[in-house]
């Protein structure tokens, strides 16, 4: 399964409407009712921090959370047995003590264990702990199970605090699953192995933090006082869910919250950070791990010749759409992998580059296209998306001012749940798409996107992965680099497969990366540590408030 989200996110051609829709949205802001900035600054009071964000969890079993909604909370209540520093992709050990002791084979993972860590209701942590911990997300089936199930064939406690983990297959990435929030340790004595036996309004773990109160609006995050690690810098965290980022926006323009953080609109954004500059408040940002880029569909005309999918690639131009859709909160992209790993390599912009018209036309006429027989390609994007909808115009526009005619490009959007269910059907010939990814590294960005279990070279992948994708790439050589990449526990032999791989993605042009997000947190003054793990997951137990109150 994919995790697809909606997110919202030069040049003189774009039509007036996009400048007035622009207008229309920063106005709304503007005119939002807001106190003086002298109020801003909320007093010490309690110690607590209060994090606001649009983001409303559907659960907090962590055998079922898949939103970062969830997923959020879980972190910050939970510990994994390894996590990662903040702004590095690198894991290390949590409940874990050492990284795991790994066999010639691939299959076998040892894991020593921390001693003395109980559980929020009392009840020790040790390997049986684990072990029921992960059976329970696998059996459980929920809807992440998939990222053990796939990939575990057994889990057993083999010491008192000993972990040995059995793999169906070799898996070099297989130490960041075990980092992922819902993979948390939970207390044998309060839950159940079950399939659907969930518990969606409660949560014990060994974290920082144990749940207090969970409302449909609000959450209480209190100190636990018996964790085995570094106590929080703060005395507990309570959670304001908003309603829409206009009321996110208002409840820290006017000191309701401590902090803000997802999901505020890019004219909010761009709001927050001028008052910023004023010292009104702090931006904190961070290098996210979300793509956003176009699917080709290799079986539509005219996408099904490699000509005319490079020849899209190389009239997109990645700075015109960060300037002008994106209000410069973006990077632009130019590997499927992000820049947050080093194995990541500007493929796109060196084969490419930005808005290479006169190679564009080249590879049209190559392919047999003309102003008098132009190229059409009809971009689908989610209706929900504003970002989307601008990229897709700013793209037709480019076309028709540039290509001579040669490309026309045909935009359309419909519902999201209809666009995500008939992606896979090979209905769309190009559209426009985010990634979340499941786990921090390089093969999530990589094997979901390009790996095909049947195909063939005429007839593209029938069942696999780019399929799922509404790629339908099919190449016999990425599938093998796919799987030595995942068989590869050398760090510098795995990096090469996958320069190899992304070279032969850039020269294909299945997908073309468009941008990689920036992560905006807003705080009040005088409340620091405010930082994000790589997961965009906001960090509560660093969050220190220092101000005095105001007279």
């Amino acid at each position: 399964m994919t995790r697809f989200s909606l997110t919202t996110r030069r040049w003189r051609g774009i039509p007036q409407f996009l400048s007035l829709f622009c207008l229309c949205v920063l106005l709304v802001v503007s005119c939002a009712p807001r106190q003086q900035t002298t109020t801003l600054s909320p007093s010490t009071g309690d110690g607590r921090i209060t994090v606001g964000t649009t983001l409303k969890p559907r659960t907090l079993d962590p055998a079922d959370t898949y939103e970062l909604a969830s997923l959020s909370l879980v972190l910050n209540m939970s510990d994994r047995l390894y996590t990662y520093e903040p702004g590095s992709t690198e894991i290390k050990p949590q409940l874990a003590t050492a990284l795991p002791q790994v066999s010639a084979d691939g299959l076998t993972y040892t894991i020593p264990l921390r001693q003395g860590v109980v559980f929020h209701d009392d009840t020790p942590f040790n390997a049986k702990a684990m072990e029921f911990s992960i059976q329970r997300f696998i059996e459980n089936k929920g809807k992440p199970s998939f990222l053990l199930s796939d990939t575990v064939a057994s889990v057993k406690a083999t010491d008192e605090y000993e972990l040995t983990i059995g793999l169906k297959k070799p898996f070099a990435a297989f130490p960041a699953l075990l980092a992922f929030s819902g993979a948390c340790a939970v207390s044998p004595t309060a839950y159940e192995i079950g399939a659907g036996k969930f518990q969606p309004n409660t949560f014990v773990g060994t974290g920082p933090y144990k749940l207090a109160q969970y409302g449909t609006d609000s959450l209480r995050l209190d100190v636990f006082d018996k964790y085995w690690g570094e106590k929080p810098a703060n005395q507990g965290v309570n959670v304001q869910i908003q309603t829409s980022p206009v009321n996110l926006f208002n409840a820290f323009s006017t000191g309701t919250v401590d902090v803000a953080y997802l999901s505020l609109q890019p004219d909010q954004i761009r709001s927050l950070q001028a008052g910023a500059k004023k010292g009104d408040w702090q931006t904190i940002t961070a290098e996210g791990s979300v793509v956003s880029y176009m699917v080709l569909n290799r079986n539509q005309k005219p996408l099904d010749q490699p000509e005319v999918r490079s020849a899209i690639a190389s009239m997109i131009d990645r700075p015109l759409i960060n300037e002008r859709v994106l209000l410069g909160q973006a990077d632009p992209l130019y590997s499927m992998i992000p820049t947050t790993f080093n194995v990541s390599q500007p493929v796109f912009k060196d084969k490419y580059g930005d808005a290479n018209f006169a190679q564009a036309k080249e590879l049209l006429t190559k392919a047999g296209f003309s102003n008098e027989n132009p190229a059409k390609v009809q971009i689908w994007y989610p209706s929900s998306s504003a970002n989307r909808s601008l990229a897709a115009q700013t793209l037709k526009s480019l076309a028709a001012q540039e290509m001579e005619g040669m490309l026309q490009i045909e935009i359309s959007n419909v519902e999201s749940a209809t666009f995500f269910k008939d992606i896979s059907r090979g209905i769309y010939p190009a559209a426009l798409v985010d990634w979340y990814p499941d786990f921090l590294d390089p093969d999530n960005y990589v094997q979901p996107f390009l790996s095909c279990e049947k195909g063939s070279n005429a007839q593209g992948c029938e069942d696999g992965s780019s399929k799922n994708q509404g790629s339908f790439y099919y190449s016999e050589a990425i599938n093998k680099l796919i799987a030595q990449q995942r068989q590869e526990q050398n760090p510098e032999a795995r990096q090469q497969i996958f320069t190899d791989i992304q070279t032969q993605v850039a020269d294909d042009v299945p997908y073309i990366p468009l941008w990689q997000t920036k992560d905006y947190i807003f705080a009040q003054n005088g409340v620091d540590n405010v930082q994000l793990d790589p997961t965009q997951n906001l960090i509560y137990k660093s969050i220190k408030k220092t101000v005095t109150p105001k007279s």
